[in-house]
Formats: structure tokens, sequence, C-alpha cells
């Protein structure tokens, strides 16, 4: 048993000492803070004299403040540097929280305090934050099942439960089942087709563990050049198919967990008193229900399916060109491969091309530099701040006053350790004061921004391809609406917003990848320091509409599928994988195989209790905002101080205080529409 004063998870600061934290600390710091917030809240609900805001939603807000931050560092190293003892120990306290906090809307001591607020001048007389606050909380305890009576709460919160340690280990397989995954080759003439660049990440990978040859995985930054450029159709297929299999065998199949998950989440949802799941998550997000979400993917998917009709026919008549007209129908692992063919004929332009100008540093740099241009702040090297591997960077987050307003940490090194995907976590929100930011390090925020790019190989820099700077802008928008919070509350604060609504701030960073004015802040030859030469600028352009009607289909199936299973799916509707393949053939440019089961590593869905259930039409959701949001840049100047300043304070600051679409409204004047969008993607 560690001594509680030994334990850097029991008195967490705003510099978080990742250098000191193990994972024998867990189960002790976890169950210590539980404890702590075990007795708050019997001190709210012993709490003498008239109900105020203060004893009453006050209080119930620090509650778990302590047990949060430590969740958050405990989560954070489980998903950027596992190991077995510290998954171990994520996995035997993750079901005793997830009971705790499920409780607390069960708990009629808590429920009835609230309710005796509900009933005063002071809760009446509430207006701003405090009165959203109020009426948010409310609404959360009687979704979480405050209102059933005992043995419905008694359900519920074995729901609760059963939900967390399931969703848990989904994610779990995922990760393993990935990794468990190697092609070694040896001869390099199997290797046609592929990038340099790739090529010698390949023999890197190799080398790192020992073995002859070339090593590719499933990792992103291995298996998509494969997919794409590799002139072996075969292997490709093996990759697909691996890819689109995984967690689908032995003790990594997640197939039963998603049926269970899906039964526990409508199992929920009607306990709740909600048709669908859908229902229950929507309700307080744009969307509001189920049915309004579809809507929008249908209207979307009506205007898309022209142009998606023709690019499959064209990439079908294309490959009959290059090859007779007795070139066999495309397979699934044929498509990105021939699609970039076809995209090089037309454009002439090939996307590694552009890899040599954008050095992972220099793009940081660049970054850094448009945040300053858009809102006035500096970003500075934290220096000696404790991280959990060598290669992460720390920065502070300084504003034009030279006041640290937050910190963060990027980590975008690959490793076996780290989950799949990119992602930005709030490690730390700070708390401002009722009016403004306090002073004192309680105020300040802390994040991590963390992926898996490219990594240096054979002496050179990290060189990234556009998509994966894209994607450092994207999580640096995320970043930069947790650090902007000025928010007195912390549950509204930063990014607990409506989940449609809270990829606005990090989908709009990516538009300045696109324009030349602030690429060449940073895109610069790694070896010569010039800029993107202005052709091959301008077909990289070009070529972003390539194949648009694909590329949105592709996001309207994913949305398409996550709604029917949330709506449609039931145990009756037979084998759930079998009913996700049927959904996304139609959207889908070619037959998929069977076997075919991408839903058993689809993280988005099934890695937390609810994360992006019912909500992955958030993403195109979110585009319809940001490319409408834009266009008051390209109005009014690509680096307007005056719009990058409204922006910032009309929508970044203010969190989940106001209703998201009269944010939205403040800054941009009106409604958004779907004209922006659809020009952007060349589908108007």
């Amino acid at each position: 048993m560690t001594e509680a004063t030994d334990n850097p998870l029991l008195s967490l600061g705003f510099e978080i000492p990742f250098d000191r934290i193990r994972s024998e600390h867990v189960e002790p710091a976890v169950r210590a803070l539980l404890a702590d917030a075990r007795a708050r809240l019997e001190a709210l609900i012993a709490a003498p004299g008239p109900r105020t805001y203060e004893s009453t939603l006050a209080a119930l807000e620090a509650v778990t403040e302590r047990l949060d931050r430590a969740m958050n560092v405990v989560s954070h190293l489980e998903s950027t540097s596992t190991t077995p003892e510290l998954r171990a120990a994520y996995n035997a306290v993750q079901p005793e929280v997830s009971e705790f906090l499920s409780g607390i809307a069960l708990n009629e001591g808590v429920y009835g305090a609230l309710k005796a607020f509900a009933a005063t001048p002071e809760a009446a007389a509430l207006t701003g934050p405090r009165r959203r606050f109020f009426k948010k909380t409310l609404d959360d305890f009687r979704r979480s099942g405050a209102e059933l009576d005992p043995p419905g709460k008694k359900r519920l919160s074995e729901i609760d439960v059963e939900l967390a340690t399931l969703t848990l280990r989904f994610s779990q397989n995922v990760l393993d089942a990935t990794n468990a995954f190697e092609f070694v080759v040896e001869d390099p003439a199997r290797l046609a087709g592929l990038p340099p660049s790739a090529i010698e990440a390949a023999r890197q990978s190799a080398q790192d563990k020992g073995v002859k040859g070339y090593r590719f995985t499933l990792q992103a930054p291995s298996y998509i050049p494969v997919l794409t450029h590799l002139d072996d159709a075969s292997i490709r297929e093996r990759f697909y198919r691996a890819y689109n299999t995984r967690a689908t065998e032995g003790d990594h199949d997640n197939r039963p967990l998603i049926r269970r998950i899906l039964e526990l989440r409508r199992e929920k949802a009607k306990l709740l008193g909600y048709a669908t799941f859908a229902d229950l998550v929507l309700e307080d997000r744009m969307a509001k229900t189920g049915a309004e979400a579809r809507r929008f993917v249908a209207t979307l998917r009506e205007r898309t399916e022209p142009v998606f009709a023709r690019e499959k026919d064209e990439l079908a008549a294309f490959r009959r060109e290059i090859e007779g007209p007795g070139a066999p129908p495309l397979a699934p692992w044929d498509v990105s491969y021939y699609a970039e063919k076809l995209r090089r004929a037309r454009y002439d332009f090939d996307d590694e091309a552009l890899r040599p100008y954008f050095p992972l540093d220099r793009v940081v740099s660049g970054l850094f530099e448009i945040a300053h241009r858009l809102y006035g702040v500096r970003i500075a090297p934290w220096q000696d701040a404790p991280t959990w591997h060598p290669t992460v960077r720390a920065y502070r987050l300084l504003e034009a006053d030279g006041a640290q307003s937050a910190a963060f940490y990027l980590d975008f090194a690959p490793r076996e350790q780290k989950r799949d995907g990119a992602w930005m976590h709030g490690l730390v929100t700070g708390a401002p004061s009722d009016g403004g930011r306090a002073a004192g390090e309680d105020a300040r925020h802390l994040e991590v921004l963390a992926g898996s790019f490219t990594p240096p190989v054979g002496g050179r820099p990290a060189l990234l391809n556009h998509r994966e700077v894209e994607t450092l802008f994207h999580e640096f928008g995320h970043m930069m609406h947790h650090a902007s919070s000025r928010v007195p509350i912390r549950s509204l604060a930063g990014t607990n917003v409506a989940w449609d609504f809270v990829e606005l701030p990090s989908q709009i960073m990516e538009n300045w990848c696109w324009e030349r004015e602030a690429l060449d802040l940073f895109a610069r030859h790694h070896e010569t320091g010039a800029p993107v030469p202005d052709d091959l600028l301008q077909r990289m352009r070009a070529a972003r509409t390539f194949r648009a009607g694909a590329v949105t289909m592709r996001q309207l199936g994913f949305a398409e599928i996550d709604l029917a299973l949330h709506v449609d799916w039931t145990p009756e509707r037979g084998d759930v994988v079998d009913f996700a393949r049927e959904v996304l053939e139609r959207y889908s440019p070619v037959p998929l195989p069977e076997g075919y089961a991408m839903i058993a590593g689809f993280s988005h869905l099934f890695s937390s209790p609810v994360g992006y259930a019912a909500g992955y039409y958030s993403y195109k959701w979110a585009e319809v905002l940001d490319a409408d949001a834009f266009s008051r840049f390209q109005e009014e100047g690509l680096f307007s101080r005056k719009v990058g300043d409204a922006f910032r304070s009309q929508i970044l600051a203010l969190g989940d205080t106001q209703d998201p679409m009269d944010l939205y409204k403040s800054f941009r004047g009106r409604e958004p529409t779907l004209d922006a969008l659809l020009q952007r993607s060349g589908l108007a």
C-alpha cells in the first residue's frame, strides 16, 4: 500500500508530476478520493439551514473535483503509455468510480436538496451561467434516473457499471488486436509503389523490433500508405481484411461486447422513458432527436448521391482504361489505390510531394504563429515540465498581457502503448471567478494533444503529410476551446458543450491548412527552405474536392450506421455485424466482403458509455458550422484579429453558458446554411 503522503495522485495541482506517477499509485489513490467524494456528498445532504446555491450546486460541483482530476490523469496515461500493470489498476478502479458517479443522480438526498433549492427565492432569481447550470443539472439528474422508483434506480446503476466495464474492454481489445498484427517483407521488390517515406519507416520499424526486412502494422502511418500506394493487390487485400476484422477473434473478440452494449443502451433508454438511445443522448444537443439527426444525414446524402454515382463510374472506367476492358470489378482494397492513381492522372498531384514541406517542428511553429495572429496569444516552451515520455513536448499559453492562461503537451510519436486515433484531452479545467479570470494557478487550464504521426526516419525530421497537418490543426482547435474558457462553472466550461457543437472550434482550424497566406508561415522544404511552389499548391487545392462524393458518403455511412444501431437495431434483427455491413454497403462505392466487421474496431461508438454513440453525425453537422463560420474570415480577412477575437470571446470562451445556436448567431449574425460546405466540398 502506497502511503498517501507519497502518492502524487492525491495532491494533484496544475503541474502534474508525470515522472513520479506509478501504476501502484492508482488503486489506493482513487479509493481514497472516492472516500473523500462520498464524505463531501454526505456533507452536502446534511448541510444545515435553508438551501442556497453555495450549499447545493456549488457543493455538488466540488464533490468530484479531486476524483475527476486523478481519473483524468490515469485515463490519459492509460491511453498514451499503458502497461499491463497500469491497465490492471485502471480496470480495477474504473467500475467503482462509474458506480459512484452514476449513483449521485440516484441519491434521493442529493435530488431532494436540489428540489428544496428549486423552491427558494434565490433559485428563482438565478441568471446567466448559474441559471443554465441549475436547469441542466436538474435535466441531467432526470435523464440519469433521479425520478425512477428504487428497483429502477438499482437496475440503472447496474447498467451504467456494466457499460463502463464493457466499453473499456472494447477499447483495450481494439488496441491489443491492432498491436497483434504485423507483416514483415524481406524482398523489397514486393514494396513497389510505396513512397520512400513509408518504406524507410517500415525498415526502421523492423530494425527497432530486431527483425530483417520491412515491418508494417495496422497503425495509420503504416496502414494507409499500403492501401493507397502498394502495387501488390494481395498484400493490400491482406491489410484491408486484417484492419476491417480487427477485434473479431479469440480473447479480443468485440462482437459479443457490441451486442451487449447496444442491448444495455436500449434498455437504459426505455427505463428512462425514451423511445431510443438516440433520443436520450440527443435531447440536450443541437439536433434534439434521433429523427432530426437522420433528417440531416438524409439531406446531405440526397445532395451527395449524384456526385457519388458519377465518381463510382469514373473510377471503374479509369481502371478499364489503364488495364483494358477485361479489368475485374474494383474490390474494396482497390478503391484507395486506383483513386490515388486517378488523382495523380487528373491533377498531376501526389500527396507525397508535399511531405518535404511539412517538417513537424516548422508546422508547430507556424500553427503557433497563426494562433498569435488570430487571438493575440503567445506560445512558449514550458521548460522542465515533467512528461510521460521523452518525445513529449510541453508549452505555455500566454495572453497578450503576458499572463499564463494555459499549458499543453504535444504527443504525436507513434507507440504501441498508445491507443489509435488523435485526440485532445483536457487534463485540468481552471476555475475563474464569477468576475472573470481569477489570479493564481487554479485559473489555468491544462491540455494534451495526442496521436500517431509519421515519425522521423533516416536522419530526417518527422515529415508530415497534409492530412496529418490538418489533424494537428484540428486538435489544436479543441485545445484553444478548452484553454480559452472563461466560465466560472467547470461543468459548463471549455469543451463541455453539446456534442454536435464541440467539433466547430476544431474543424474550423483545418481551413487555414489550405490557404497560401497561412501555409507560407510554415510550409517550407526541410532541406532548401523553399515555400510550396505555386503549381503544386494549385494542384493540391484543385485535388481537395477530388472524390468529394465518396469522402462525404463515407462519413455519412458512419453517421447512418451509428443512428441505425441506436434506433433500429434490436436483438431480433440478428447478427449486429451483418446488420452493420448491410447498412454501410449502401454508402460504399463497391460491395463489402463477407466477414467485413469494421464496427468491431469502431471506437467512436463503443469505447465509452456514451462518447460518439448516436452522435457521429456531429462531424458533418460541425462541418456545416465551420464552413459557414470560416466564410466570415474569408470575407473580413484570413488573419483578422477582430474576427479572431470575436470567435474566441463569443464561442471559445463561453463554453456551454448559452444555447450553442445563440452563441453561433452572436458570432455570425445569422443561422448557418449548407451553402459554404457544399461549395467547399465541390458538391454545390
